[in-house]
């Protein structure tokens, strides 16, 4: 099965939104690039950390923000100084508590995380993967998908048979060809996880499209949403996904360049707001073991997905685990994030009362001044006046 445009299809809905922060640590500063780079790792006494706890948590994503930071990798006059840094933050939930209305998905017995943008997405995106190859094998083999052509005419077609029988179960994701194209129709395979980094897109240029001129280069990439509560996929001039192609995330100009063909994921968020179990299904344990994969000699049955998300990022463990990170809460809670009946809003920032104040006795002093100085000028011009008398 191929992981194509159609993967995300059932994981779209309500998100969060989460804006600058407003507290001292910045995530361009240093202090700020420690704690969202990877965390600390505190062993058992065997050597091993425990990430067993894991396995009962669901994922849940809170929202995504933008800062500006130093590109140390330009070099050339073209390249952009200042690049954009992407972060992410996401929450682990308790799975039997973990709810996809609403959304910040629980309430208690959760941690907070914050990590890079594109971490984020290669293992979200791999985790849904792994859950719908779970769902197509499971519907192929105990559902109505099986298609075995027991009982079936002669005309009986297998592929005419899935295809009917996955789409009909809204679960496109399961096909890997439309059996009802002619040959040579079958559209651009979008593989989304190659796009969760800044890349190199070509355009096909057959001479007679004026707007792609020889030298451009176009990259597409992922950004986040002015409100913060969804990613899109964009066009971009740079190779750090920084400069928009257009005033439009660089949509405009992909179709143009594309003749007319949408780029994925331009208008519609490619995250979203299930609760996303971290158990590894099992297949996934059986795929595992039989291939000898990464996640083959686990025995505490957390998907590789989930434990590369909980070790690379910046931690607020609260009271989760054998040994709580909770390095990153500081950092976090700079970060506003704002809900209203489960849907994205824009709030202010956090309030300082001592400024807000300052700030007041200020506005009042400057026009309480304007006004003396205008009685004074008052006064010396009818002075004036009567000397001249």
């Amino acid at each position: 099965m191929k992981f194509s445009l159609a993967l995300l299809t059932a994981a779209l809905g309500l998100t969060t939104a989460m804006e600058a922060p407003s507290t001292s640590i910045s995530a361009s500063s240093k202090v700020g690039q420690s704690i969202i780079s990877k965390a600390r790792r505190v062993e058992e006494n065997n050597g091993e950390i425990d990430y067993t706890w894991v396995a009962n948590m669901s994922l849940k994503f809170q929202g995504c923000y933008h800062s500006q930071v130093w590109n140390d990798e330009a070099n050339g006059e073209d390249d952009v100084r200042i690049s954009t840094q992407r972060l992410v933050r996401f929450r682990l939930c308790p799975s039997t508590s973990c709810s996809m209305e609403s959304a910040a998905g629980c309430s208690s017995g959760y941690g907070d995380y914050v990590i890079d943008m594109e971490t984020y997405l290669q293992a979200y995106l791999e985790g849904v993967q792994q859950d719908q190859e779970y769902q197509c094998k499971y519907e192929e083999e105990y559902g109505d998908c099986g298609c075995n052509g027991e009982n079936q005419g002669d005309d009986f077609d297998e592929d005419i048979c899935k295809y009917e029988c996955f789409m009909g179960k809204g679960m496109e994701y399961c096909i890997d060809k439309n059996p009802y194209e002619e040959e040579g129709e079958k559209k651009e395979d979008w593989n989304v996880r190659e796009y969760a980094e800044c890349k190199q897109y070509q355009f096909q240029n057959n001479n007679n499209n004026r707007n792609l001129e020889e030298e451009a280069k176009y990259y597409v990439g992922a950004y986040c949403s002015e409100n913060g509560g969804k990613i899109f996929l964009g066009l971009f001039t740079d190779d750090t996904c920084s400069q928009f192609a257009d005033s439009y995330g660089g949509a405009d100009t992909f179709a143009t360049l594309s003749y007319g063909t949408s780029l994925p994921y331009s208008d519609t968020t490619m995250i979203g707001s299930e609760c996303m179990s971290c158990k590894e299904t099992q297949q996934a344990n059986q795929n595992n073991a039989n291939n000898g994969g990464d996640d083959a000699n686990d025995a505490d049955q957390v998907k590789e997905s989930c434990e590369n998300l909980y070790q690379a990022s910046g931690k607020c463990d609260g009271s989760l685990g054998t040994y709580p990170n909770n390095e990153a809460c500081n950092f976090m809670e700079g970060i506003k994030i704002v809900r209203k009946n489960g849907a994205i809003v824009r709030g202010a920032a956090y309030k300082n009362t001592t400024a807000s104040i300052f700030i007041g006795l200020f506005a009042c002093s400057f026009v309480l001044l304007g006004g003396y100085v205008y009685y004074l000028k008052t006064k010396l011009d009818r002075a004036k006046i009567n000397l001249s008398e």
